[in-house]
């Protein structure tokens, strides 16, 4: 589910429903670095700072934080063309071309179509190479003369929703902001992006892993972030296939979290010289397994960047 980048918990509770956890002042993508601007109501561009804490085991971006900060600045022109109502993601996949090992993380989002009941994003990933200026990099992109590595391709499929649905809703609207630059100061987390959601592996083989519904993971509407859901699918298909990093990455999220922990299992459906295709399934232990979200995880073997 999209994340909507208010970092701290409001005093008290607006929307949502009663007795739903609420955002933490920290949570887990704050030490991101996430600046964004958006050129027009209908695109935002982002760029993500790329930090050791956020690398895979082969030294580059990891496959999760590429899809938290994709769901991020989609959610800006999704929520301009959703206006009034909110939005929540339905369908992510990232189609990865090549690792982004410098960077900034940059982030390209433009609305493709906005509907009754869903509203389509895609967005284009690049390596920044060190280039940070938002404006220029919206330019070259543009022009096609930049010295970005592309990366990936994503499209995000969003629910439009009651705005009542989400706490605090009214705090962020990215519709106010098109044409200035907005950057949000990263906090400090402990860990890397794979430990400081502390999962408990209970059997890597199988790919069981476990997420608690925490403030640090929570997102406006209640449930775990669409991010952290990916960094927990991401990790239980790493865990059945050792050696191997995540590239690609498609989710389906059915349902919100209500109780948990979200638990993730797998099954390798293909298996090459290399490469491996690992669905993931994440259920919602504390409301008797339902189904939250299938994901399927293309792996390819571990190269040191």
């Amino acid at each position: 589910m999209s994340e909507n980048l208010i970092s701290a918990a409001p005093p008290v509770q607006v929307g949502g429903r009663p007795g739903m956890v609420l955002p933490g002042p920290v949570s887990f993508a704050s030490d991101f670095g996430l600046t964004s601007f958006q050129p027009t109501p209908q695109r935002s561009v982002m760029t993500a700072m790329l930090t050791d804490k956020l690398r895979d085991s082969g030294g580059a971006a990891a496959t999760g934080v590429l899809m938290t900060v994709v769901d991020i600045v989609a959610s800006d022109p999704a929520l301009v063309a959703a206006a009034p109502d909110w939005t929540a993601t339905q369908d992510l996949s990232l189609y990865a071309a090549d690792p982004i090992t410098r960077g900034p993380i940059v982030a390209d989002a433009k609305l493709i179509r906005a509907g009754k009941k869903v509203v389509v994003i895609s967005v284009d990933v690049y390596d920044g190479n060190g280039a940070t200026d938002l404006r220029a990099l919206a330019d070259a992109i543009d022009s096609g003369a930049h010295g970005l590595t592309r990366a990936g391709r994503a499209l995000v499929v969003f629910a439009r929703i009651p705005r009542t649905a989400a706490v605090d809703a009214d705090l962020y609207s990215p519709a106010k902001t098109v044409g200035t630059i907005q950057e949000r100061k990263p906090t400090p987390v402990d860990g890397t992006v794979y430990s400081r959601l502390a999962m408990r592996v209970i059997d890597p083989d199988a790919g069981v892993l476990e997420l608690d519904l925490s403030p640090f993971v929570v997102n406006q509407i209640g449930t775990i972030l669409g991010g952290a859901q990916a960094v927990l699918a991401e990790s239980a298909a790493c865990a059945m296939r050792p050696g191997m990093v995540a590239c690609d990455m498609q989710i389906h999220y059915l349902s919100q979290v209500r109780v948990g922990p979200a638990r993730a299992s797998g099954v390798v459906v293909r298996d090459a010289g290399d490469h491996s295709v690992v669905d993931v399934q994440l259920v919602d232990a504390g409301t008797g397994d339902t189904v939250l979200a299938l994901t399927t995880v293309t792996l390819r073997r571990e190269v040191t960047a």
